[in-house]
């Protein structure tokens, strides 16, 4: 077995560097746990709120109208997103029904 001396001026920064590490280590590792699909949509549920057909959606996704996210081949949208262009499907179709996160289906 090897005996290695070092200055405890040495040590100590060492020890410090390494704490900080471990620290920041730790605040990266707690926040990818709060991370999930909690309430994003999926394409049924977005379809049902705008009474729109998937072709519409995908149309929607296409020109940008619409954000959204995709793990593998499952397409994720924010409610928020969903809300907000509720407007821009509205004016396609005066008699066309739409259903918001807050209420019922208008």
């Amino acid at each position: 077995m090897e005996v290695v001396s070092i200055e405890r001026s040495t040590y100590e920064e060492l020890l410090t560097s390494f704490n900080s590490f471990v620290t920041k280590m730790k605040e990266m590792a707690s926040r990818g746990t709060d991370k999930g699909l909690g309430n994003w949509l999926d394409n049924q549920d977005v379809c049902q709120m705008l009474n729109i057909s998937p072709r519409t959606l995908q149309t929607l996704r296409d020109n940008g109208t619409l954000a959204y996210s995709q793990i593998n081949r499952k397409v994720y949208y924010k409610p928020e997103d969903v809300e907000s262009i509720l407007h821009v499907v509205a004016g396609r179709d005066k008699d066309s029904k739409m259903c918001n996160l807050k209420t019922e289906c208008l």
